[in-house]
């Protein structure tokens, strides 16, 4: 496997990523997208999990706010997809010591929202019809010990997802987007806080 920044962009690599969607630490989570994918009526709209992380191994799961048009074209949710929030992710999970195949990246919305490859912004609506789909991830993730939400859209479940699972960390990271990380120098630095503190709570 090449775990290289934006290496998805590429069709052989992408072809090799899709051989693996039934390897066992991922084909239940492969079989939950084409359950959503069947329930929405919206098939690929809703990109796989990347078999390159954790799966249903993973401790930590990542939440995001929806899947961006790169991550339709490339068919995963991964920080391997050749755009630079996800060039981001890679490079400061690596930085913070976040192992990958303890970790699982995943979005409050699971399908793509907006037309003709242009994003909308997710809204209170969406995540409500999201939820109820998080909430049969968590069942699936036996070892799961901290969930990261990202970004402020997914940080609107916090308290709901402390009511239901007591048991999970929830910690609270900046969205790697460029618009943040660019913005100020200081702002990497504050994701590489946060993502330090998953670290430590993994070890």
């Amino acid at each position: 496997m090449i775990d290289a920044p934006k290496s998805l962009g590429d069709p052989g690599h992408r072809a090799e990523r899709f051989t693996r969607l039934d390897e066992p630490h991922v084909a239940r989570l492969t079989a939950f997208v084409d359950r959503i994918r069947h329930e929405r009526g919206c098939g690929e709209a809703v990109p796989y999990f990347d078999p390159a992380d954790g799966g249903v191994d993973a401790e930590c799961l990542f939440i995001l706010e929806a899947p961006g048009p790169g991550a339709v074209r490339s068919g995963f949710v991964s920080r391997n997809n050749p755009d630079e929030s996800a060039k981001n992710w890679l490079e400061l999970n690596r930085e913070a010591g976040v192992l990958r195949k303890r970790t699982v990246i995943w979005n409050i919305v699971p399908w793509y929202v907006g037309l003709a490859g242009r994003i909308r912004p997710v809204d209170s609506t969406d995540i409500g019809d999201g939820w109820p789909y998080l909430l049969r991830l968590l069942e699936m993730l036996p070892r799961l010990r901290v969930v990261g939400l990202i970004g402020r859209k997914a940080q609107r479940v916090t308290s709901r997802l402390g009511e239901v699972r007591p048991d999970l960390q929830v910690m609270q990271c900046p969205h790697p987007s460029p618009m943040f990380v660019n913005r100020n120098p200081q702002n990497r630095e504050v994701l590489l806080a946060a993502l330090r503190e998953v670290a430590t709570v993994l070890r």
